[in-house]
């Protein structure tokens, strides 16, 4: 990051998670930020906030809101199963899953974006980020499976996408991108570790790192892509 950005602050929207409390852990080791503020929905008190509930994100950006001007917003949030497992077949579809999913991995980042963006600066590099999928990508799907999180994750990239646009018009030097992070070993992936390999399962303090040098290579040109730990676009 920039050392201009000192005077700026970050914020990481789910840092109870491993991945999510890896990004703020390192950047607040690496000093770039005046303040890493940490929103978890398991967090009580002023760091709460809740995806499913926009009061919780209004209260955040109000608090935000007193500090210093934030030119990162990480989201870190999502869910794969945690009561219904990934469907393997069309036959295992409900409506309950399909809409807990949007609500979760698309719903609540773009609420994030709605209330935070207006927060974040006009005219120096500012970056929006929020952990996407691999599955997400309809170019890169061969296997099907999994409705629920694909499309959720899919629609996600969307967002991303006209958030990417509209923000070129008004926020010129601003970043959108999704992130893959790849495996990592955290409550998530924990039911479909099996079978990875070894150098393929990242602890989340690697995974951090990964995607903290990703985002820091990326510039306006890049903006609107989802953009693996390695640093490779992804298809839409």
């Amino acid at each position: 990051m920039d050392p201009s950005d000192r005077k700026t602050s970050a914020v990481v929207i789910g840092a109870s998670g491993g991945i999510g409390g890896a990004v703020a852990d390192a950047l607040e080791a690496g000093g770039a930020f005046g303040v890493v503020h940490r929103f978890a929905r398991s967090t009580p008190g002023e760091a709460h906030i809740d995806l499913e509930d926009e009061g919780s994100i209004a209260a955040a950006v109000a608090r935000v809101a007193q500090g210093p001007v934030p030119t990162l917003v990480f989201v870190a949030t999502g869910v794969l199963h945690h009561g219904q497992e990934p469907e393997r077949s069309y036959k295992a579809m409900t409506a309950e899953h399909l809409l807990r999913d949007y609500r979760v991995n698309t719903v609540g980042p773009a609420l994030i974006a709605r209330h935070f963006v207006p927060l974040m600066p006009r005219d120096r590099r500012a970056v929006f980020a929020a952990l996407s999928a691999r599955v997400g990508s309809i170019g890169d799907n061969r296997l099907g499976g999994w409705h629920s999180y694909r499309a959720s994750k899919a629609a996600l990239n969307m967002i991303l996408t006209n958030l990417a646009i509209e923000l070129g018009r008004s926020h010129p030097q601003a970043i959108v991108a999704g992130l893959h992070p790849g495996t990592v070993d955290t409550g998530l992936s924990a039911p479909f570790q099996r079978g990875v390999r070894p150098e393929k399962l990242f602890t989340p303090a690697a995974s951090a790192a990964r995607l903290l040098k990703v985002l820091d290579g990326l510039t306006p040109a890049d903006t609107g892509g989802v953009f693996a730990w390695d640093g490779m676009r992804i298809p839409a």
